[in-house]
C-alpha cells in the first residue's frame, strides 16, 4: 500500500511539474518554512507528504529543459498578508483568514487570489531590476 501511494504521489509531482513547465514561461514559488510547518501537529502529516522540495527540485531543472524561469520568493515576503492595491502589510492576519479587507484602502481580497498577484508583481519587478 504504502508503496501504491508513493508511486502516485511521484507520477503526480512529475506530471504536474511537466505541464507547469511546457506551458508557463515564469513560476513564482514561496519557499516555505517547512520545519516550522511541520511543527504544527495539525499541518505536520500534510506537510510531509506534499514533498514541497521535490517539487520546487522538479520544476527547476525541466524550467530549464523548456526554456521556463522559476523565481523564488524569500521565505519572508507577505505576499498574502501584502494588500495588492496599496502595498500595505497587514500583520495581525491569521491563517484562518481566507478573505480579508484592506486597512488602508479598504479593497476586500481573496487570500490566495492576492498572494498570487502579489508574487507575479514581486517576480516582474525582481526580473526588471
Amino acid at each position: 500500500m504504502h508503496l501504491r501511494v508513493a508511486n502516485r504521489r511521484r507520477d503526480f509531482l512529475h506530471k504536474t511539474t511537466t505541464r507547469l513547465t511546457r506551458t508557463k514561461s515564469a513560476i513564482a514559488v514561496e519557499t516555505l518554512n517547512v520545519k516550522g510547518m511541520a511543527k504544527n501537529r495539525r499541518l505536520a502529516r500534510a506537510v510531509a507528504d506534499a514533498g514541497f522540495a521535490e517539487f520546487v527540485r522538479q520544476l527547476g531543472y525541466k524550467a530549464d529543459w523548456y526554456g521556463a524561469v522559476v523565481w523564488k520568493a524569500d521565505r519572508w515576503f507577505p505576499s498574502s498578508k501584502m494588500c495588492g492595491e496599496c502595498r500595505q502589510v497587514h500583520h495581525g492576519l491569521a491563517l484562518a483568514d481566507r478573505t480579508w479587507t484592506c486597512l488602508g484602502c479598504g479593497v476586500v481580497h481573496d487570500r490566495d487570489a492576492n498572494a498570487a498577484g502579489n508574487l507575479l508583481a514581486a517576480m516582474l519587478a525582481d526580473r526588471n531590476a
